[in-house]
């Protein structure tokens, strides 16, 4: 990841992707993709009938019901984020931090994004009052607030929304009138599943919700991009999906033939898939809670992560040490970090926080192996902190926030 040319392009080029898993592709998906490679064509614009379908199980499993012609599929969530935008139009809401890859496409398209904050407890759900707050704001700047994107379980800060603030945020952005979006990518990652609740916004209002899918949160590789939007019932849901399908076939967004076969057998869950997926989910929550443990050890500040496949990173308290390495703002805490760490560290302002404030986004996956076998041997032992390599890494990091920690009491004024 580059620093940002203010005189170049902008910050889109440069956005950090999603948290990877890391682990090798399941034999048994690469098995269903490569039966399927001789289809040279792809998908309708939408989805085939059993892509659709599959989509529709894996909903229904999830108590997300929706007909097929209330579902789209499109090669990855941005595409379905930018025609959704499109569709609605008016001005974007999104909450403080939020996802990288949310407000470039409302600016790609001319529209204003407008961040409003998060409340301490969890990220991806703004604060109700906030929300209202701002929304006035905009409308007496002579702004049209109409969508609001928001994730329940989040990517960047890797916390779950509670039902009650979900709730009232949900109330406030209805009473003015807001569509929502909400980006259910991460939900089958959450680490203690039997103890975290997790509620969709489109279960509390189906009738002004589309839930977005990326399948690369735990499905499909990232390199396979796949996406399932459920649309809202009724003639508003449904005029909806008719915008957006005609915006995903202006833009030819369809699935590669052999890709949607994998989409379908990943959504149907067979045992394979779903060993998998849990197995992952352990795997990156063991190691995500001891990055946790090294970072706040140190002094930093991060909420513990309920989902996904990263954690991040309040770097506040250890300013002192931070400045004298010449650190002065996010962009500089990216660059100083991702040579120190020897792996990606996307900088705050990255997540439409403060340029000013030195956070970072710290992913799972570079923690298990420089190699395909080191990080497929993490599957297959009780507990990958064991693992000679996964110590090592584990080490370093907790090395670099720890000589962060002692610089920063060495440069603390005498008392």
């Amino acid at each position: 990841m580059r620093r940002t040319d203010p005189e170049g392009h902008g910050p889109v080029r440069f956005g950090p992707s999603i948290p990877e898993d890391g682990l090798p592709v399941l034999p048994e998906l690469s098995a269903v993709l490569a039966a399927a490679a001789s289809r040279p064509g792809a998908e309708p614009v939408g989805g085939g009938s059993a892509l659709l379908e599959a989509a529709c199980g894996h909903g229904d499993r999830r108590g997300l019901p929706a007909a097929p012609d209330r579902v789209a599929v499109a090669p990855g969530a941005p595409a379905l984020l930018v025609a959704l935008t499109a569709a609605i139009g008016g001005d974007v809401l999104v909450p403080r931090p939020c996802a990288a890859w949310w407000a470039p496409y409302a600016r790609l398209l001319g529209r204003p994004a407008f961040h409003v904050p998060t409340p301490a407890e969890s990220g991806g759900v703004p604060d109700p009052y906030a929300l209202l707050e701002t929304v006035r704001r905009v409308r007496a700047e002579g702004g049209d607030p109409r969508l609001l994107v928001l994730s329940v379980a989040d990517d960047p800060t890797a916390t779950v929304a509670p039902p009650e603030l979900l709730h009232e945020t949900l109330e406030a952005a209805v009473g003015q009138g807001l569509h929502l979006i909400s980006d259910e990518t991460w939900r089958d990652t959450l680490h203690a599943p039997h103890d975290t609740v997790l509620l969709s916004p489109a279960e509390m209002l189906p009738e002004r919700v589309t839930a977005v899918t990326d399948l690369a949160g735990s499905l499909l590789p990232p390199g396979w991009p796949a996406a399932v939007a459920r649309f809202p019932a009724g003639e508003e849901g449904n005029a909806l999906h008719a915008r957006v399908l005609d915006v995903l076939t202006a833009l030819d967004a369809r699935i590669a033939a052999p890709v949607a076969a994998a989409a379908a057998y990943a959504l149907s869950e067979p045992e394979p898939v779903a060993a998998r997926v849990a197995a992952a989910v352990r795997l990156h929550a063991r190691v995500a809670a001891a990055a946790h443990h090294a970072v706040v050890a140190a002094g930093a500040v991060a909420r513990p992560p309920q989902c996904g496949r990263h954690l991040y990173v309040d770097l506040t308290s250890l300013a002192p040490a931070l400045a004298a390495h010449g650190v002065g703002d996010a962009q500089d805490l990216e660059d100083f970090l991702a040579a120190r760490l020897g792996m990606p560290a996307p900088g705050g302002h990255r997540f439409g926080d403060d340029l000013e404030a030195p956070r970072v986004r710290l992913s799972t996956a570079p923690l298990l192996g420089d190699t395909a076998e080191r990080r497929a041997a993490c599957l297959d032992v009780p507990d990958p902190l064991e693992l000679p390599h996964v110590q090592r890494a584990l080490i370093h990091l907790k090395t670099v926030f720890d000589d962060l920690r002692d610089d920063a009491q060495r440069w603390e004024s005498p008392r």
